[in-house]
């Protein structure tokens, strides 16, 4: 069982399918491309179609109080606007239909968080991203959520202090993650004893990384915590590979023993991709689940 024995009620759907599949599939904003819009329901329900275990979803909050599933920073390049989602009303943001992949302009809409929640299987993990500013907002509205308790997991970097001051004094004991570049950071996130963290986001830029090495993985098994990686390298000017190059395009243009392979040998719990479909094929092709 993942976590804190008291936490054992948030942490039981996650616990179990970690132990049915050994390693699970999380979905980046879904999968998306043609006509289907990234960090929409209709993103998640391909994402899940290809062999997802958990999809993740982007928050960001009106000026009103309504909560959507969209990556800020992105309104340029997926509503052709310059707007920022954190100063539109949703009103505004209901108004606004997507492009899509050829930058055409879509009948879709920006997707609620109200929205997700609803469709969510029960079967299916929600990882909430990009949240920590608000969840003073954002956790009252996910208590309305009886299912939200077991199935969304939370994250935040050690950074965002606040964030987590505020969780461990909230009562709901939401499944947790913290976004670790190093031990230090890793080090001052497990310091907070009433925070119910159930595993490890961890960045890598090499091999020789503390964060890469077999006995830190280890370590936090022992601790009853998965380990989280992005098989995904940001593009951002130089490309940023999230851990040590073992991501999702070495394993799709070359071989995927060559990434997925080796995160899957390195006893990594999570791994989260932009390529579910072909993941799930592999994880089948090793394990037969």
């Amino acid at each position: 069982m993942l976590g804190q024995e008291r936490f054992t009620q948030y942490n039981a759907l996650l616990s179990s399918k970690l132990e049915e599949k050994k390693h699970l599939i999380a979905v980046h904003r879904g999968s998306w491309g043609g006509n289907i819009i990234q960090n929409t329901v209709s993103a998640y329900i391909a994402a899940i179609k290809m062999g997802a275990d958990m999809v993740e979803s982007d928050v960001n909050r009106s000026t009103d109080g309504v909560f959507y599933s969209f990556h800020d920073g992105n309104e340029p390049n997926l509503w052709g606007v310059e707007s920022s989602i954190k100063k539109m009303s949703s009103a505004e943001i209901d108004a606004v239909h997507p492009l899509n992949a050829v930058k055409a302009r879509t009948l879709a809409t920006t997707s609620r968080l109200s929205e997700v929640l609803d469709f969510l299987p029960e079967n299916i993990l929600l990882n909430i991203d990009r949240a920590w500013d608000i969840f003073p907002h954002l956790l009252p509205f996910l208590d309305t959520y009886e299912k939200a308790r077991n199935h969304v997991l939370l994250k935040a970097p050690p950074k965002a202090k606040a964030a987590y001051e505020f969780l461990n004094a909230y009562p709901t004991k939401y499944p947790f993650m913290p976004i670790c570049d190093t031990l230090e950071e890793l080090e001052e996130a497990l310091s907070y004893e009433n925070i119910n963290i159930v595993g490890v986001e961890v960045t890598a830029r090499g091999e020789n990384d503390p964060l890469f090495q077999d006995s830190l993985i280890e370590a936090l098994h022992q601790k009853n915590l998965f380990v989280w990686v992005n098989a995904i390298t940001l593009w951002d000017n130089p490309p940023r590979p999230l851990y040590a190059g073992l991501d999702d395009d070495i394993s799709v243009l070359s071989d995927p023993a060559l990434g997925w392979g080796k995160l899957m040998d390195k006893h990594i719990d999570i791994l989260q991709t932009d390529w579910p479909a072909l993941l799930h094929s592999y994880r089948i092709s090793r394990f037969g689940a």
